[in-house]
């Protein structure tokens, strides 16, 4: 088993990974009931999408001497009202260090056939901006 999950009442659930004993907490959304004093579920489901593409293009990358420490996602969730279901995921990544244009080519298609974003419903629109610093190489 990969978590425990446990309904802990007022629209609020805590998450228990096992491997490790880390524990995340969920809240329904403000405009869904809840407090929103952490995450929702849709919200880290969309912020997976940005927490795979770093994380894969890093494994990935690494054979190939890229090295994207210090890059990062800015990240929105638009949500569809009915049926209630994220409609689309707009992320910005912005990565740190100089690359070539092969690089770069490689960073793009890594990112966006990670596992997250090919698990995502063709449905969920998934509007990505690559970001690199204006430093020739």
């Amino acid at each position: 088993m990969t978590s425990k999950i446990t309904y802990l009442g007022d629209l609020r659930c805590e998450s228990e990974h096992l491997q490790s004993g880390t524990r995340v907490f969920t809240d329904a959304p403000t405009d869904n009931h809840g407090k929103g004093e952490v995450f929702s579920p849709t919200d880290l489901c969309a912020t997976s999408l940005a927490q795979c593409m770093l994380t894969t293009i890093a494994i990935l990358g690494k054979d190939k001497g890229i090295n994207i420490e210090g890059s990062y996602a800015e990240l929105q969730k638009i949500m569809n009202p009915k049926p209630r279901k994220i409609a689309e995921i707009v992320c910005d990544l912005y990565f740190s260090g100089r690359f070539s244009d092969e690089e770069k080519v490689f960073i793009e298609n890594t990112a966006m056939n990670c596992p997250v974003a090919l698990t995502l419903s063709a449905e969920v629109k998934k509007s990505v901006t690559f970001n690199y610093p204006n430093q020739p190489l």
